[in-house]
């Protein structure tokens, strides 16, 4: 069969295909810079709040990923069952170091679903949701590397919707609380201050 014969729907099935390749590509590529990033921060290559600032940055990136993979018809893997991916990765250094790092704002608390009534807070830790996120999206990652694409964009979209999704936007929302209260209480503190330093100076100049 010579390239002129390939019918139009061979010729249309085969460009879904590419652009779901390419597609996936786009989801590894953001993956796999959140992995890395999360690694550096965790090592500490960022100091004090650069770190929150930049785990803020990272969250919401690999965030638009999963609302990319949210929006798309549901992915079907190739097989009934899930190929072995191997084992997943030792991150329990990772976590136990932004915990550290973390030290102080580590604990939040969070809305589990807004839409049950009375709404339900639960306890969580930074460093144990930024430490599951890392692991779903590796293990798709794993996938995706050994060739399985159709089961690595499945793997990701469900797991964005049932787990890492929720944790990622719990994280963010915790994660933005900081950014916002180390700014917006600085500038009220320094304004107590230069308030402060004005009844100072008016109560030197009238003795």
């Amino acid at each position: 069969m010579t390239e002129d014969s390939v019918t139009p729907a061979a010729g249309a099935e085969r460009a879904v295909h590419s652009d779901i390749e390419d597609f996936a590509q786009q989801i590894a590529d953001q993956v796999e810079s959140f992995l890395l990033a999360l690694q550096a921060i965790a090592r500490g290559e960022a100091a004090g709040g650069h770190a929150v600032s930049l785990l803020l940055l990272e969250v919401s990136q690999v965030l638009l990923a999963g609302a990319r993979l949210g929006v798309q018809t549901d992915f079907q893997p190739a097989e009934p069952y899930e190929p072995d991916a191997g084992p997943d990765p030792d991150l329990d250094a990772m976590r136990l170091r932004l915990a550290v790092l973390l030290e102080g704002v580590d604990a939040y608390t969070e809305v589990f679903d807004p839409y049950v009534d009375p709404p339900e807070l639960a306890p969580s830790l930074l460093s144990d949701d930024l430490t599951s996120i890392a692991t779903s999206l590796a293990h798709g990652l794993r996938h995706f590397r050994a060739g399985r694409v159709d089961e690595a964009l499945w793997w990701w979209q469900f797991s964005y919707v049932s787990s890492w999704g929720h944790e990622a936007s719990g994280a963010l929302r915790a994660l933005q609380s900081v950014v916002s209260h180390d700014r917006l209480d600085a500038e009220f503190e320094s304004e107590q201050d230069q308030v402060a330093a004005a009844d100072a100076l008016l109560e030197s100049a009238n003795p």
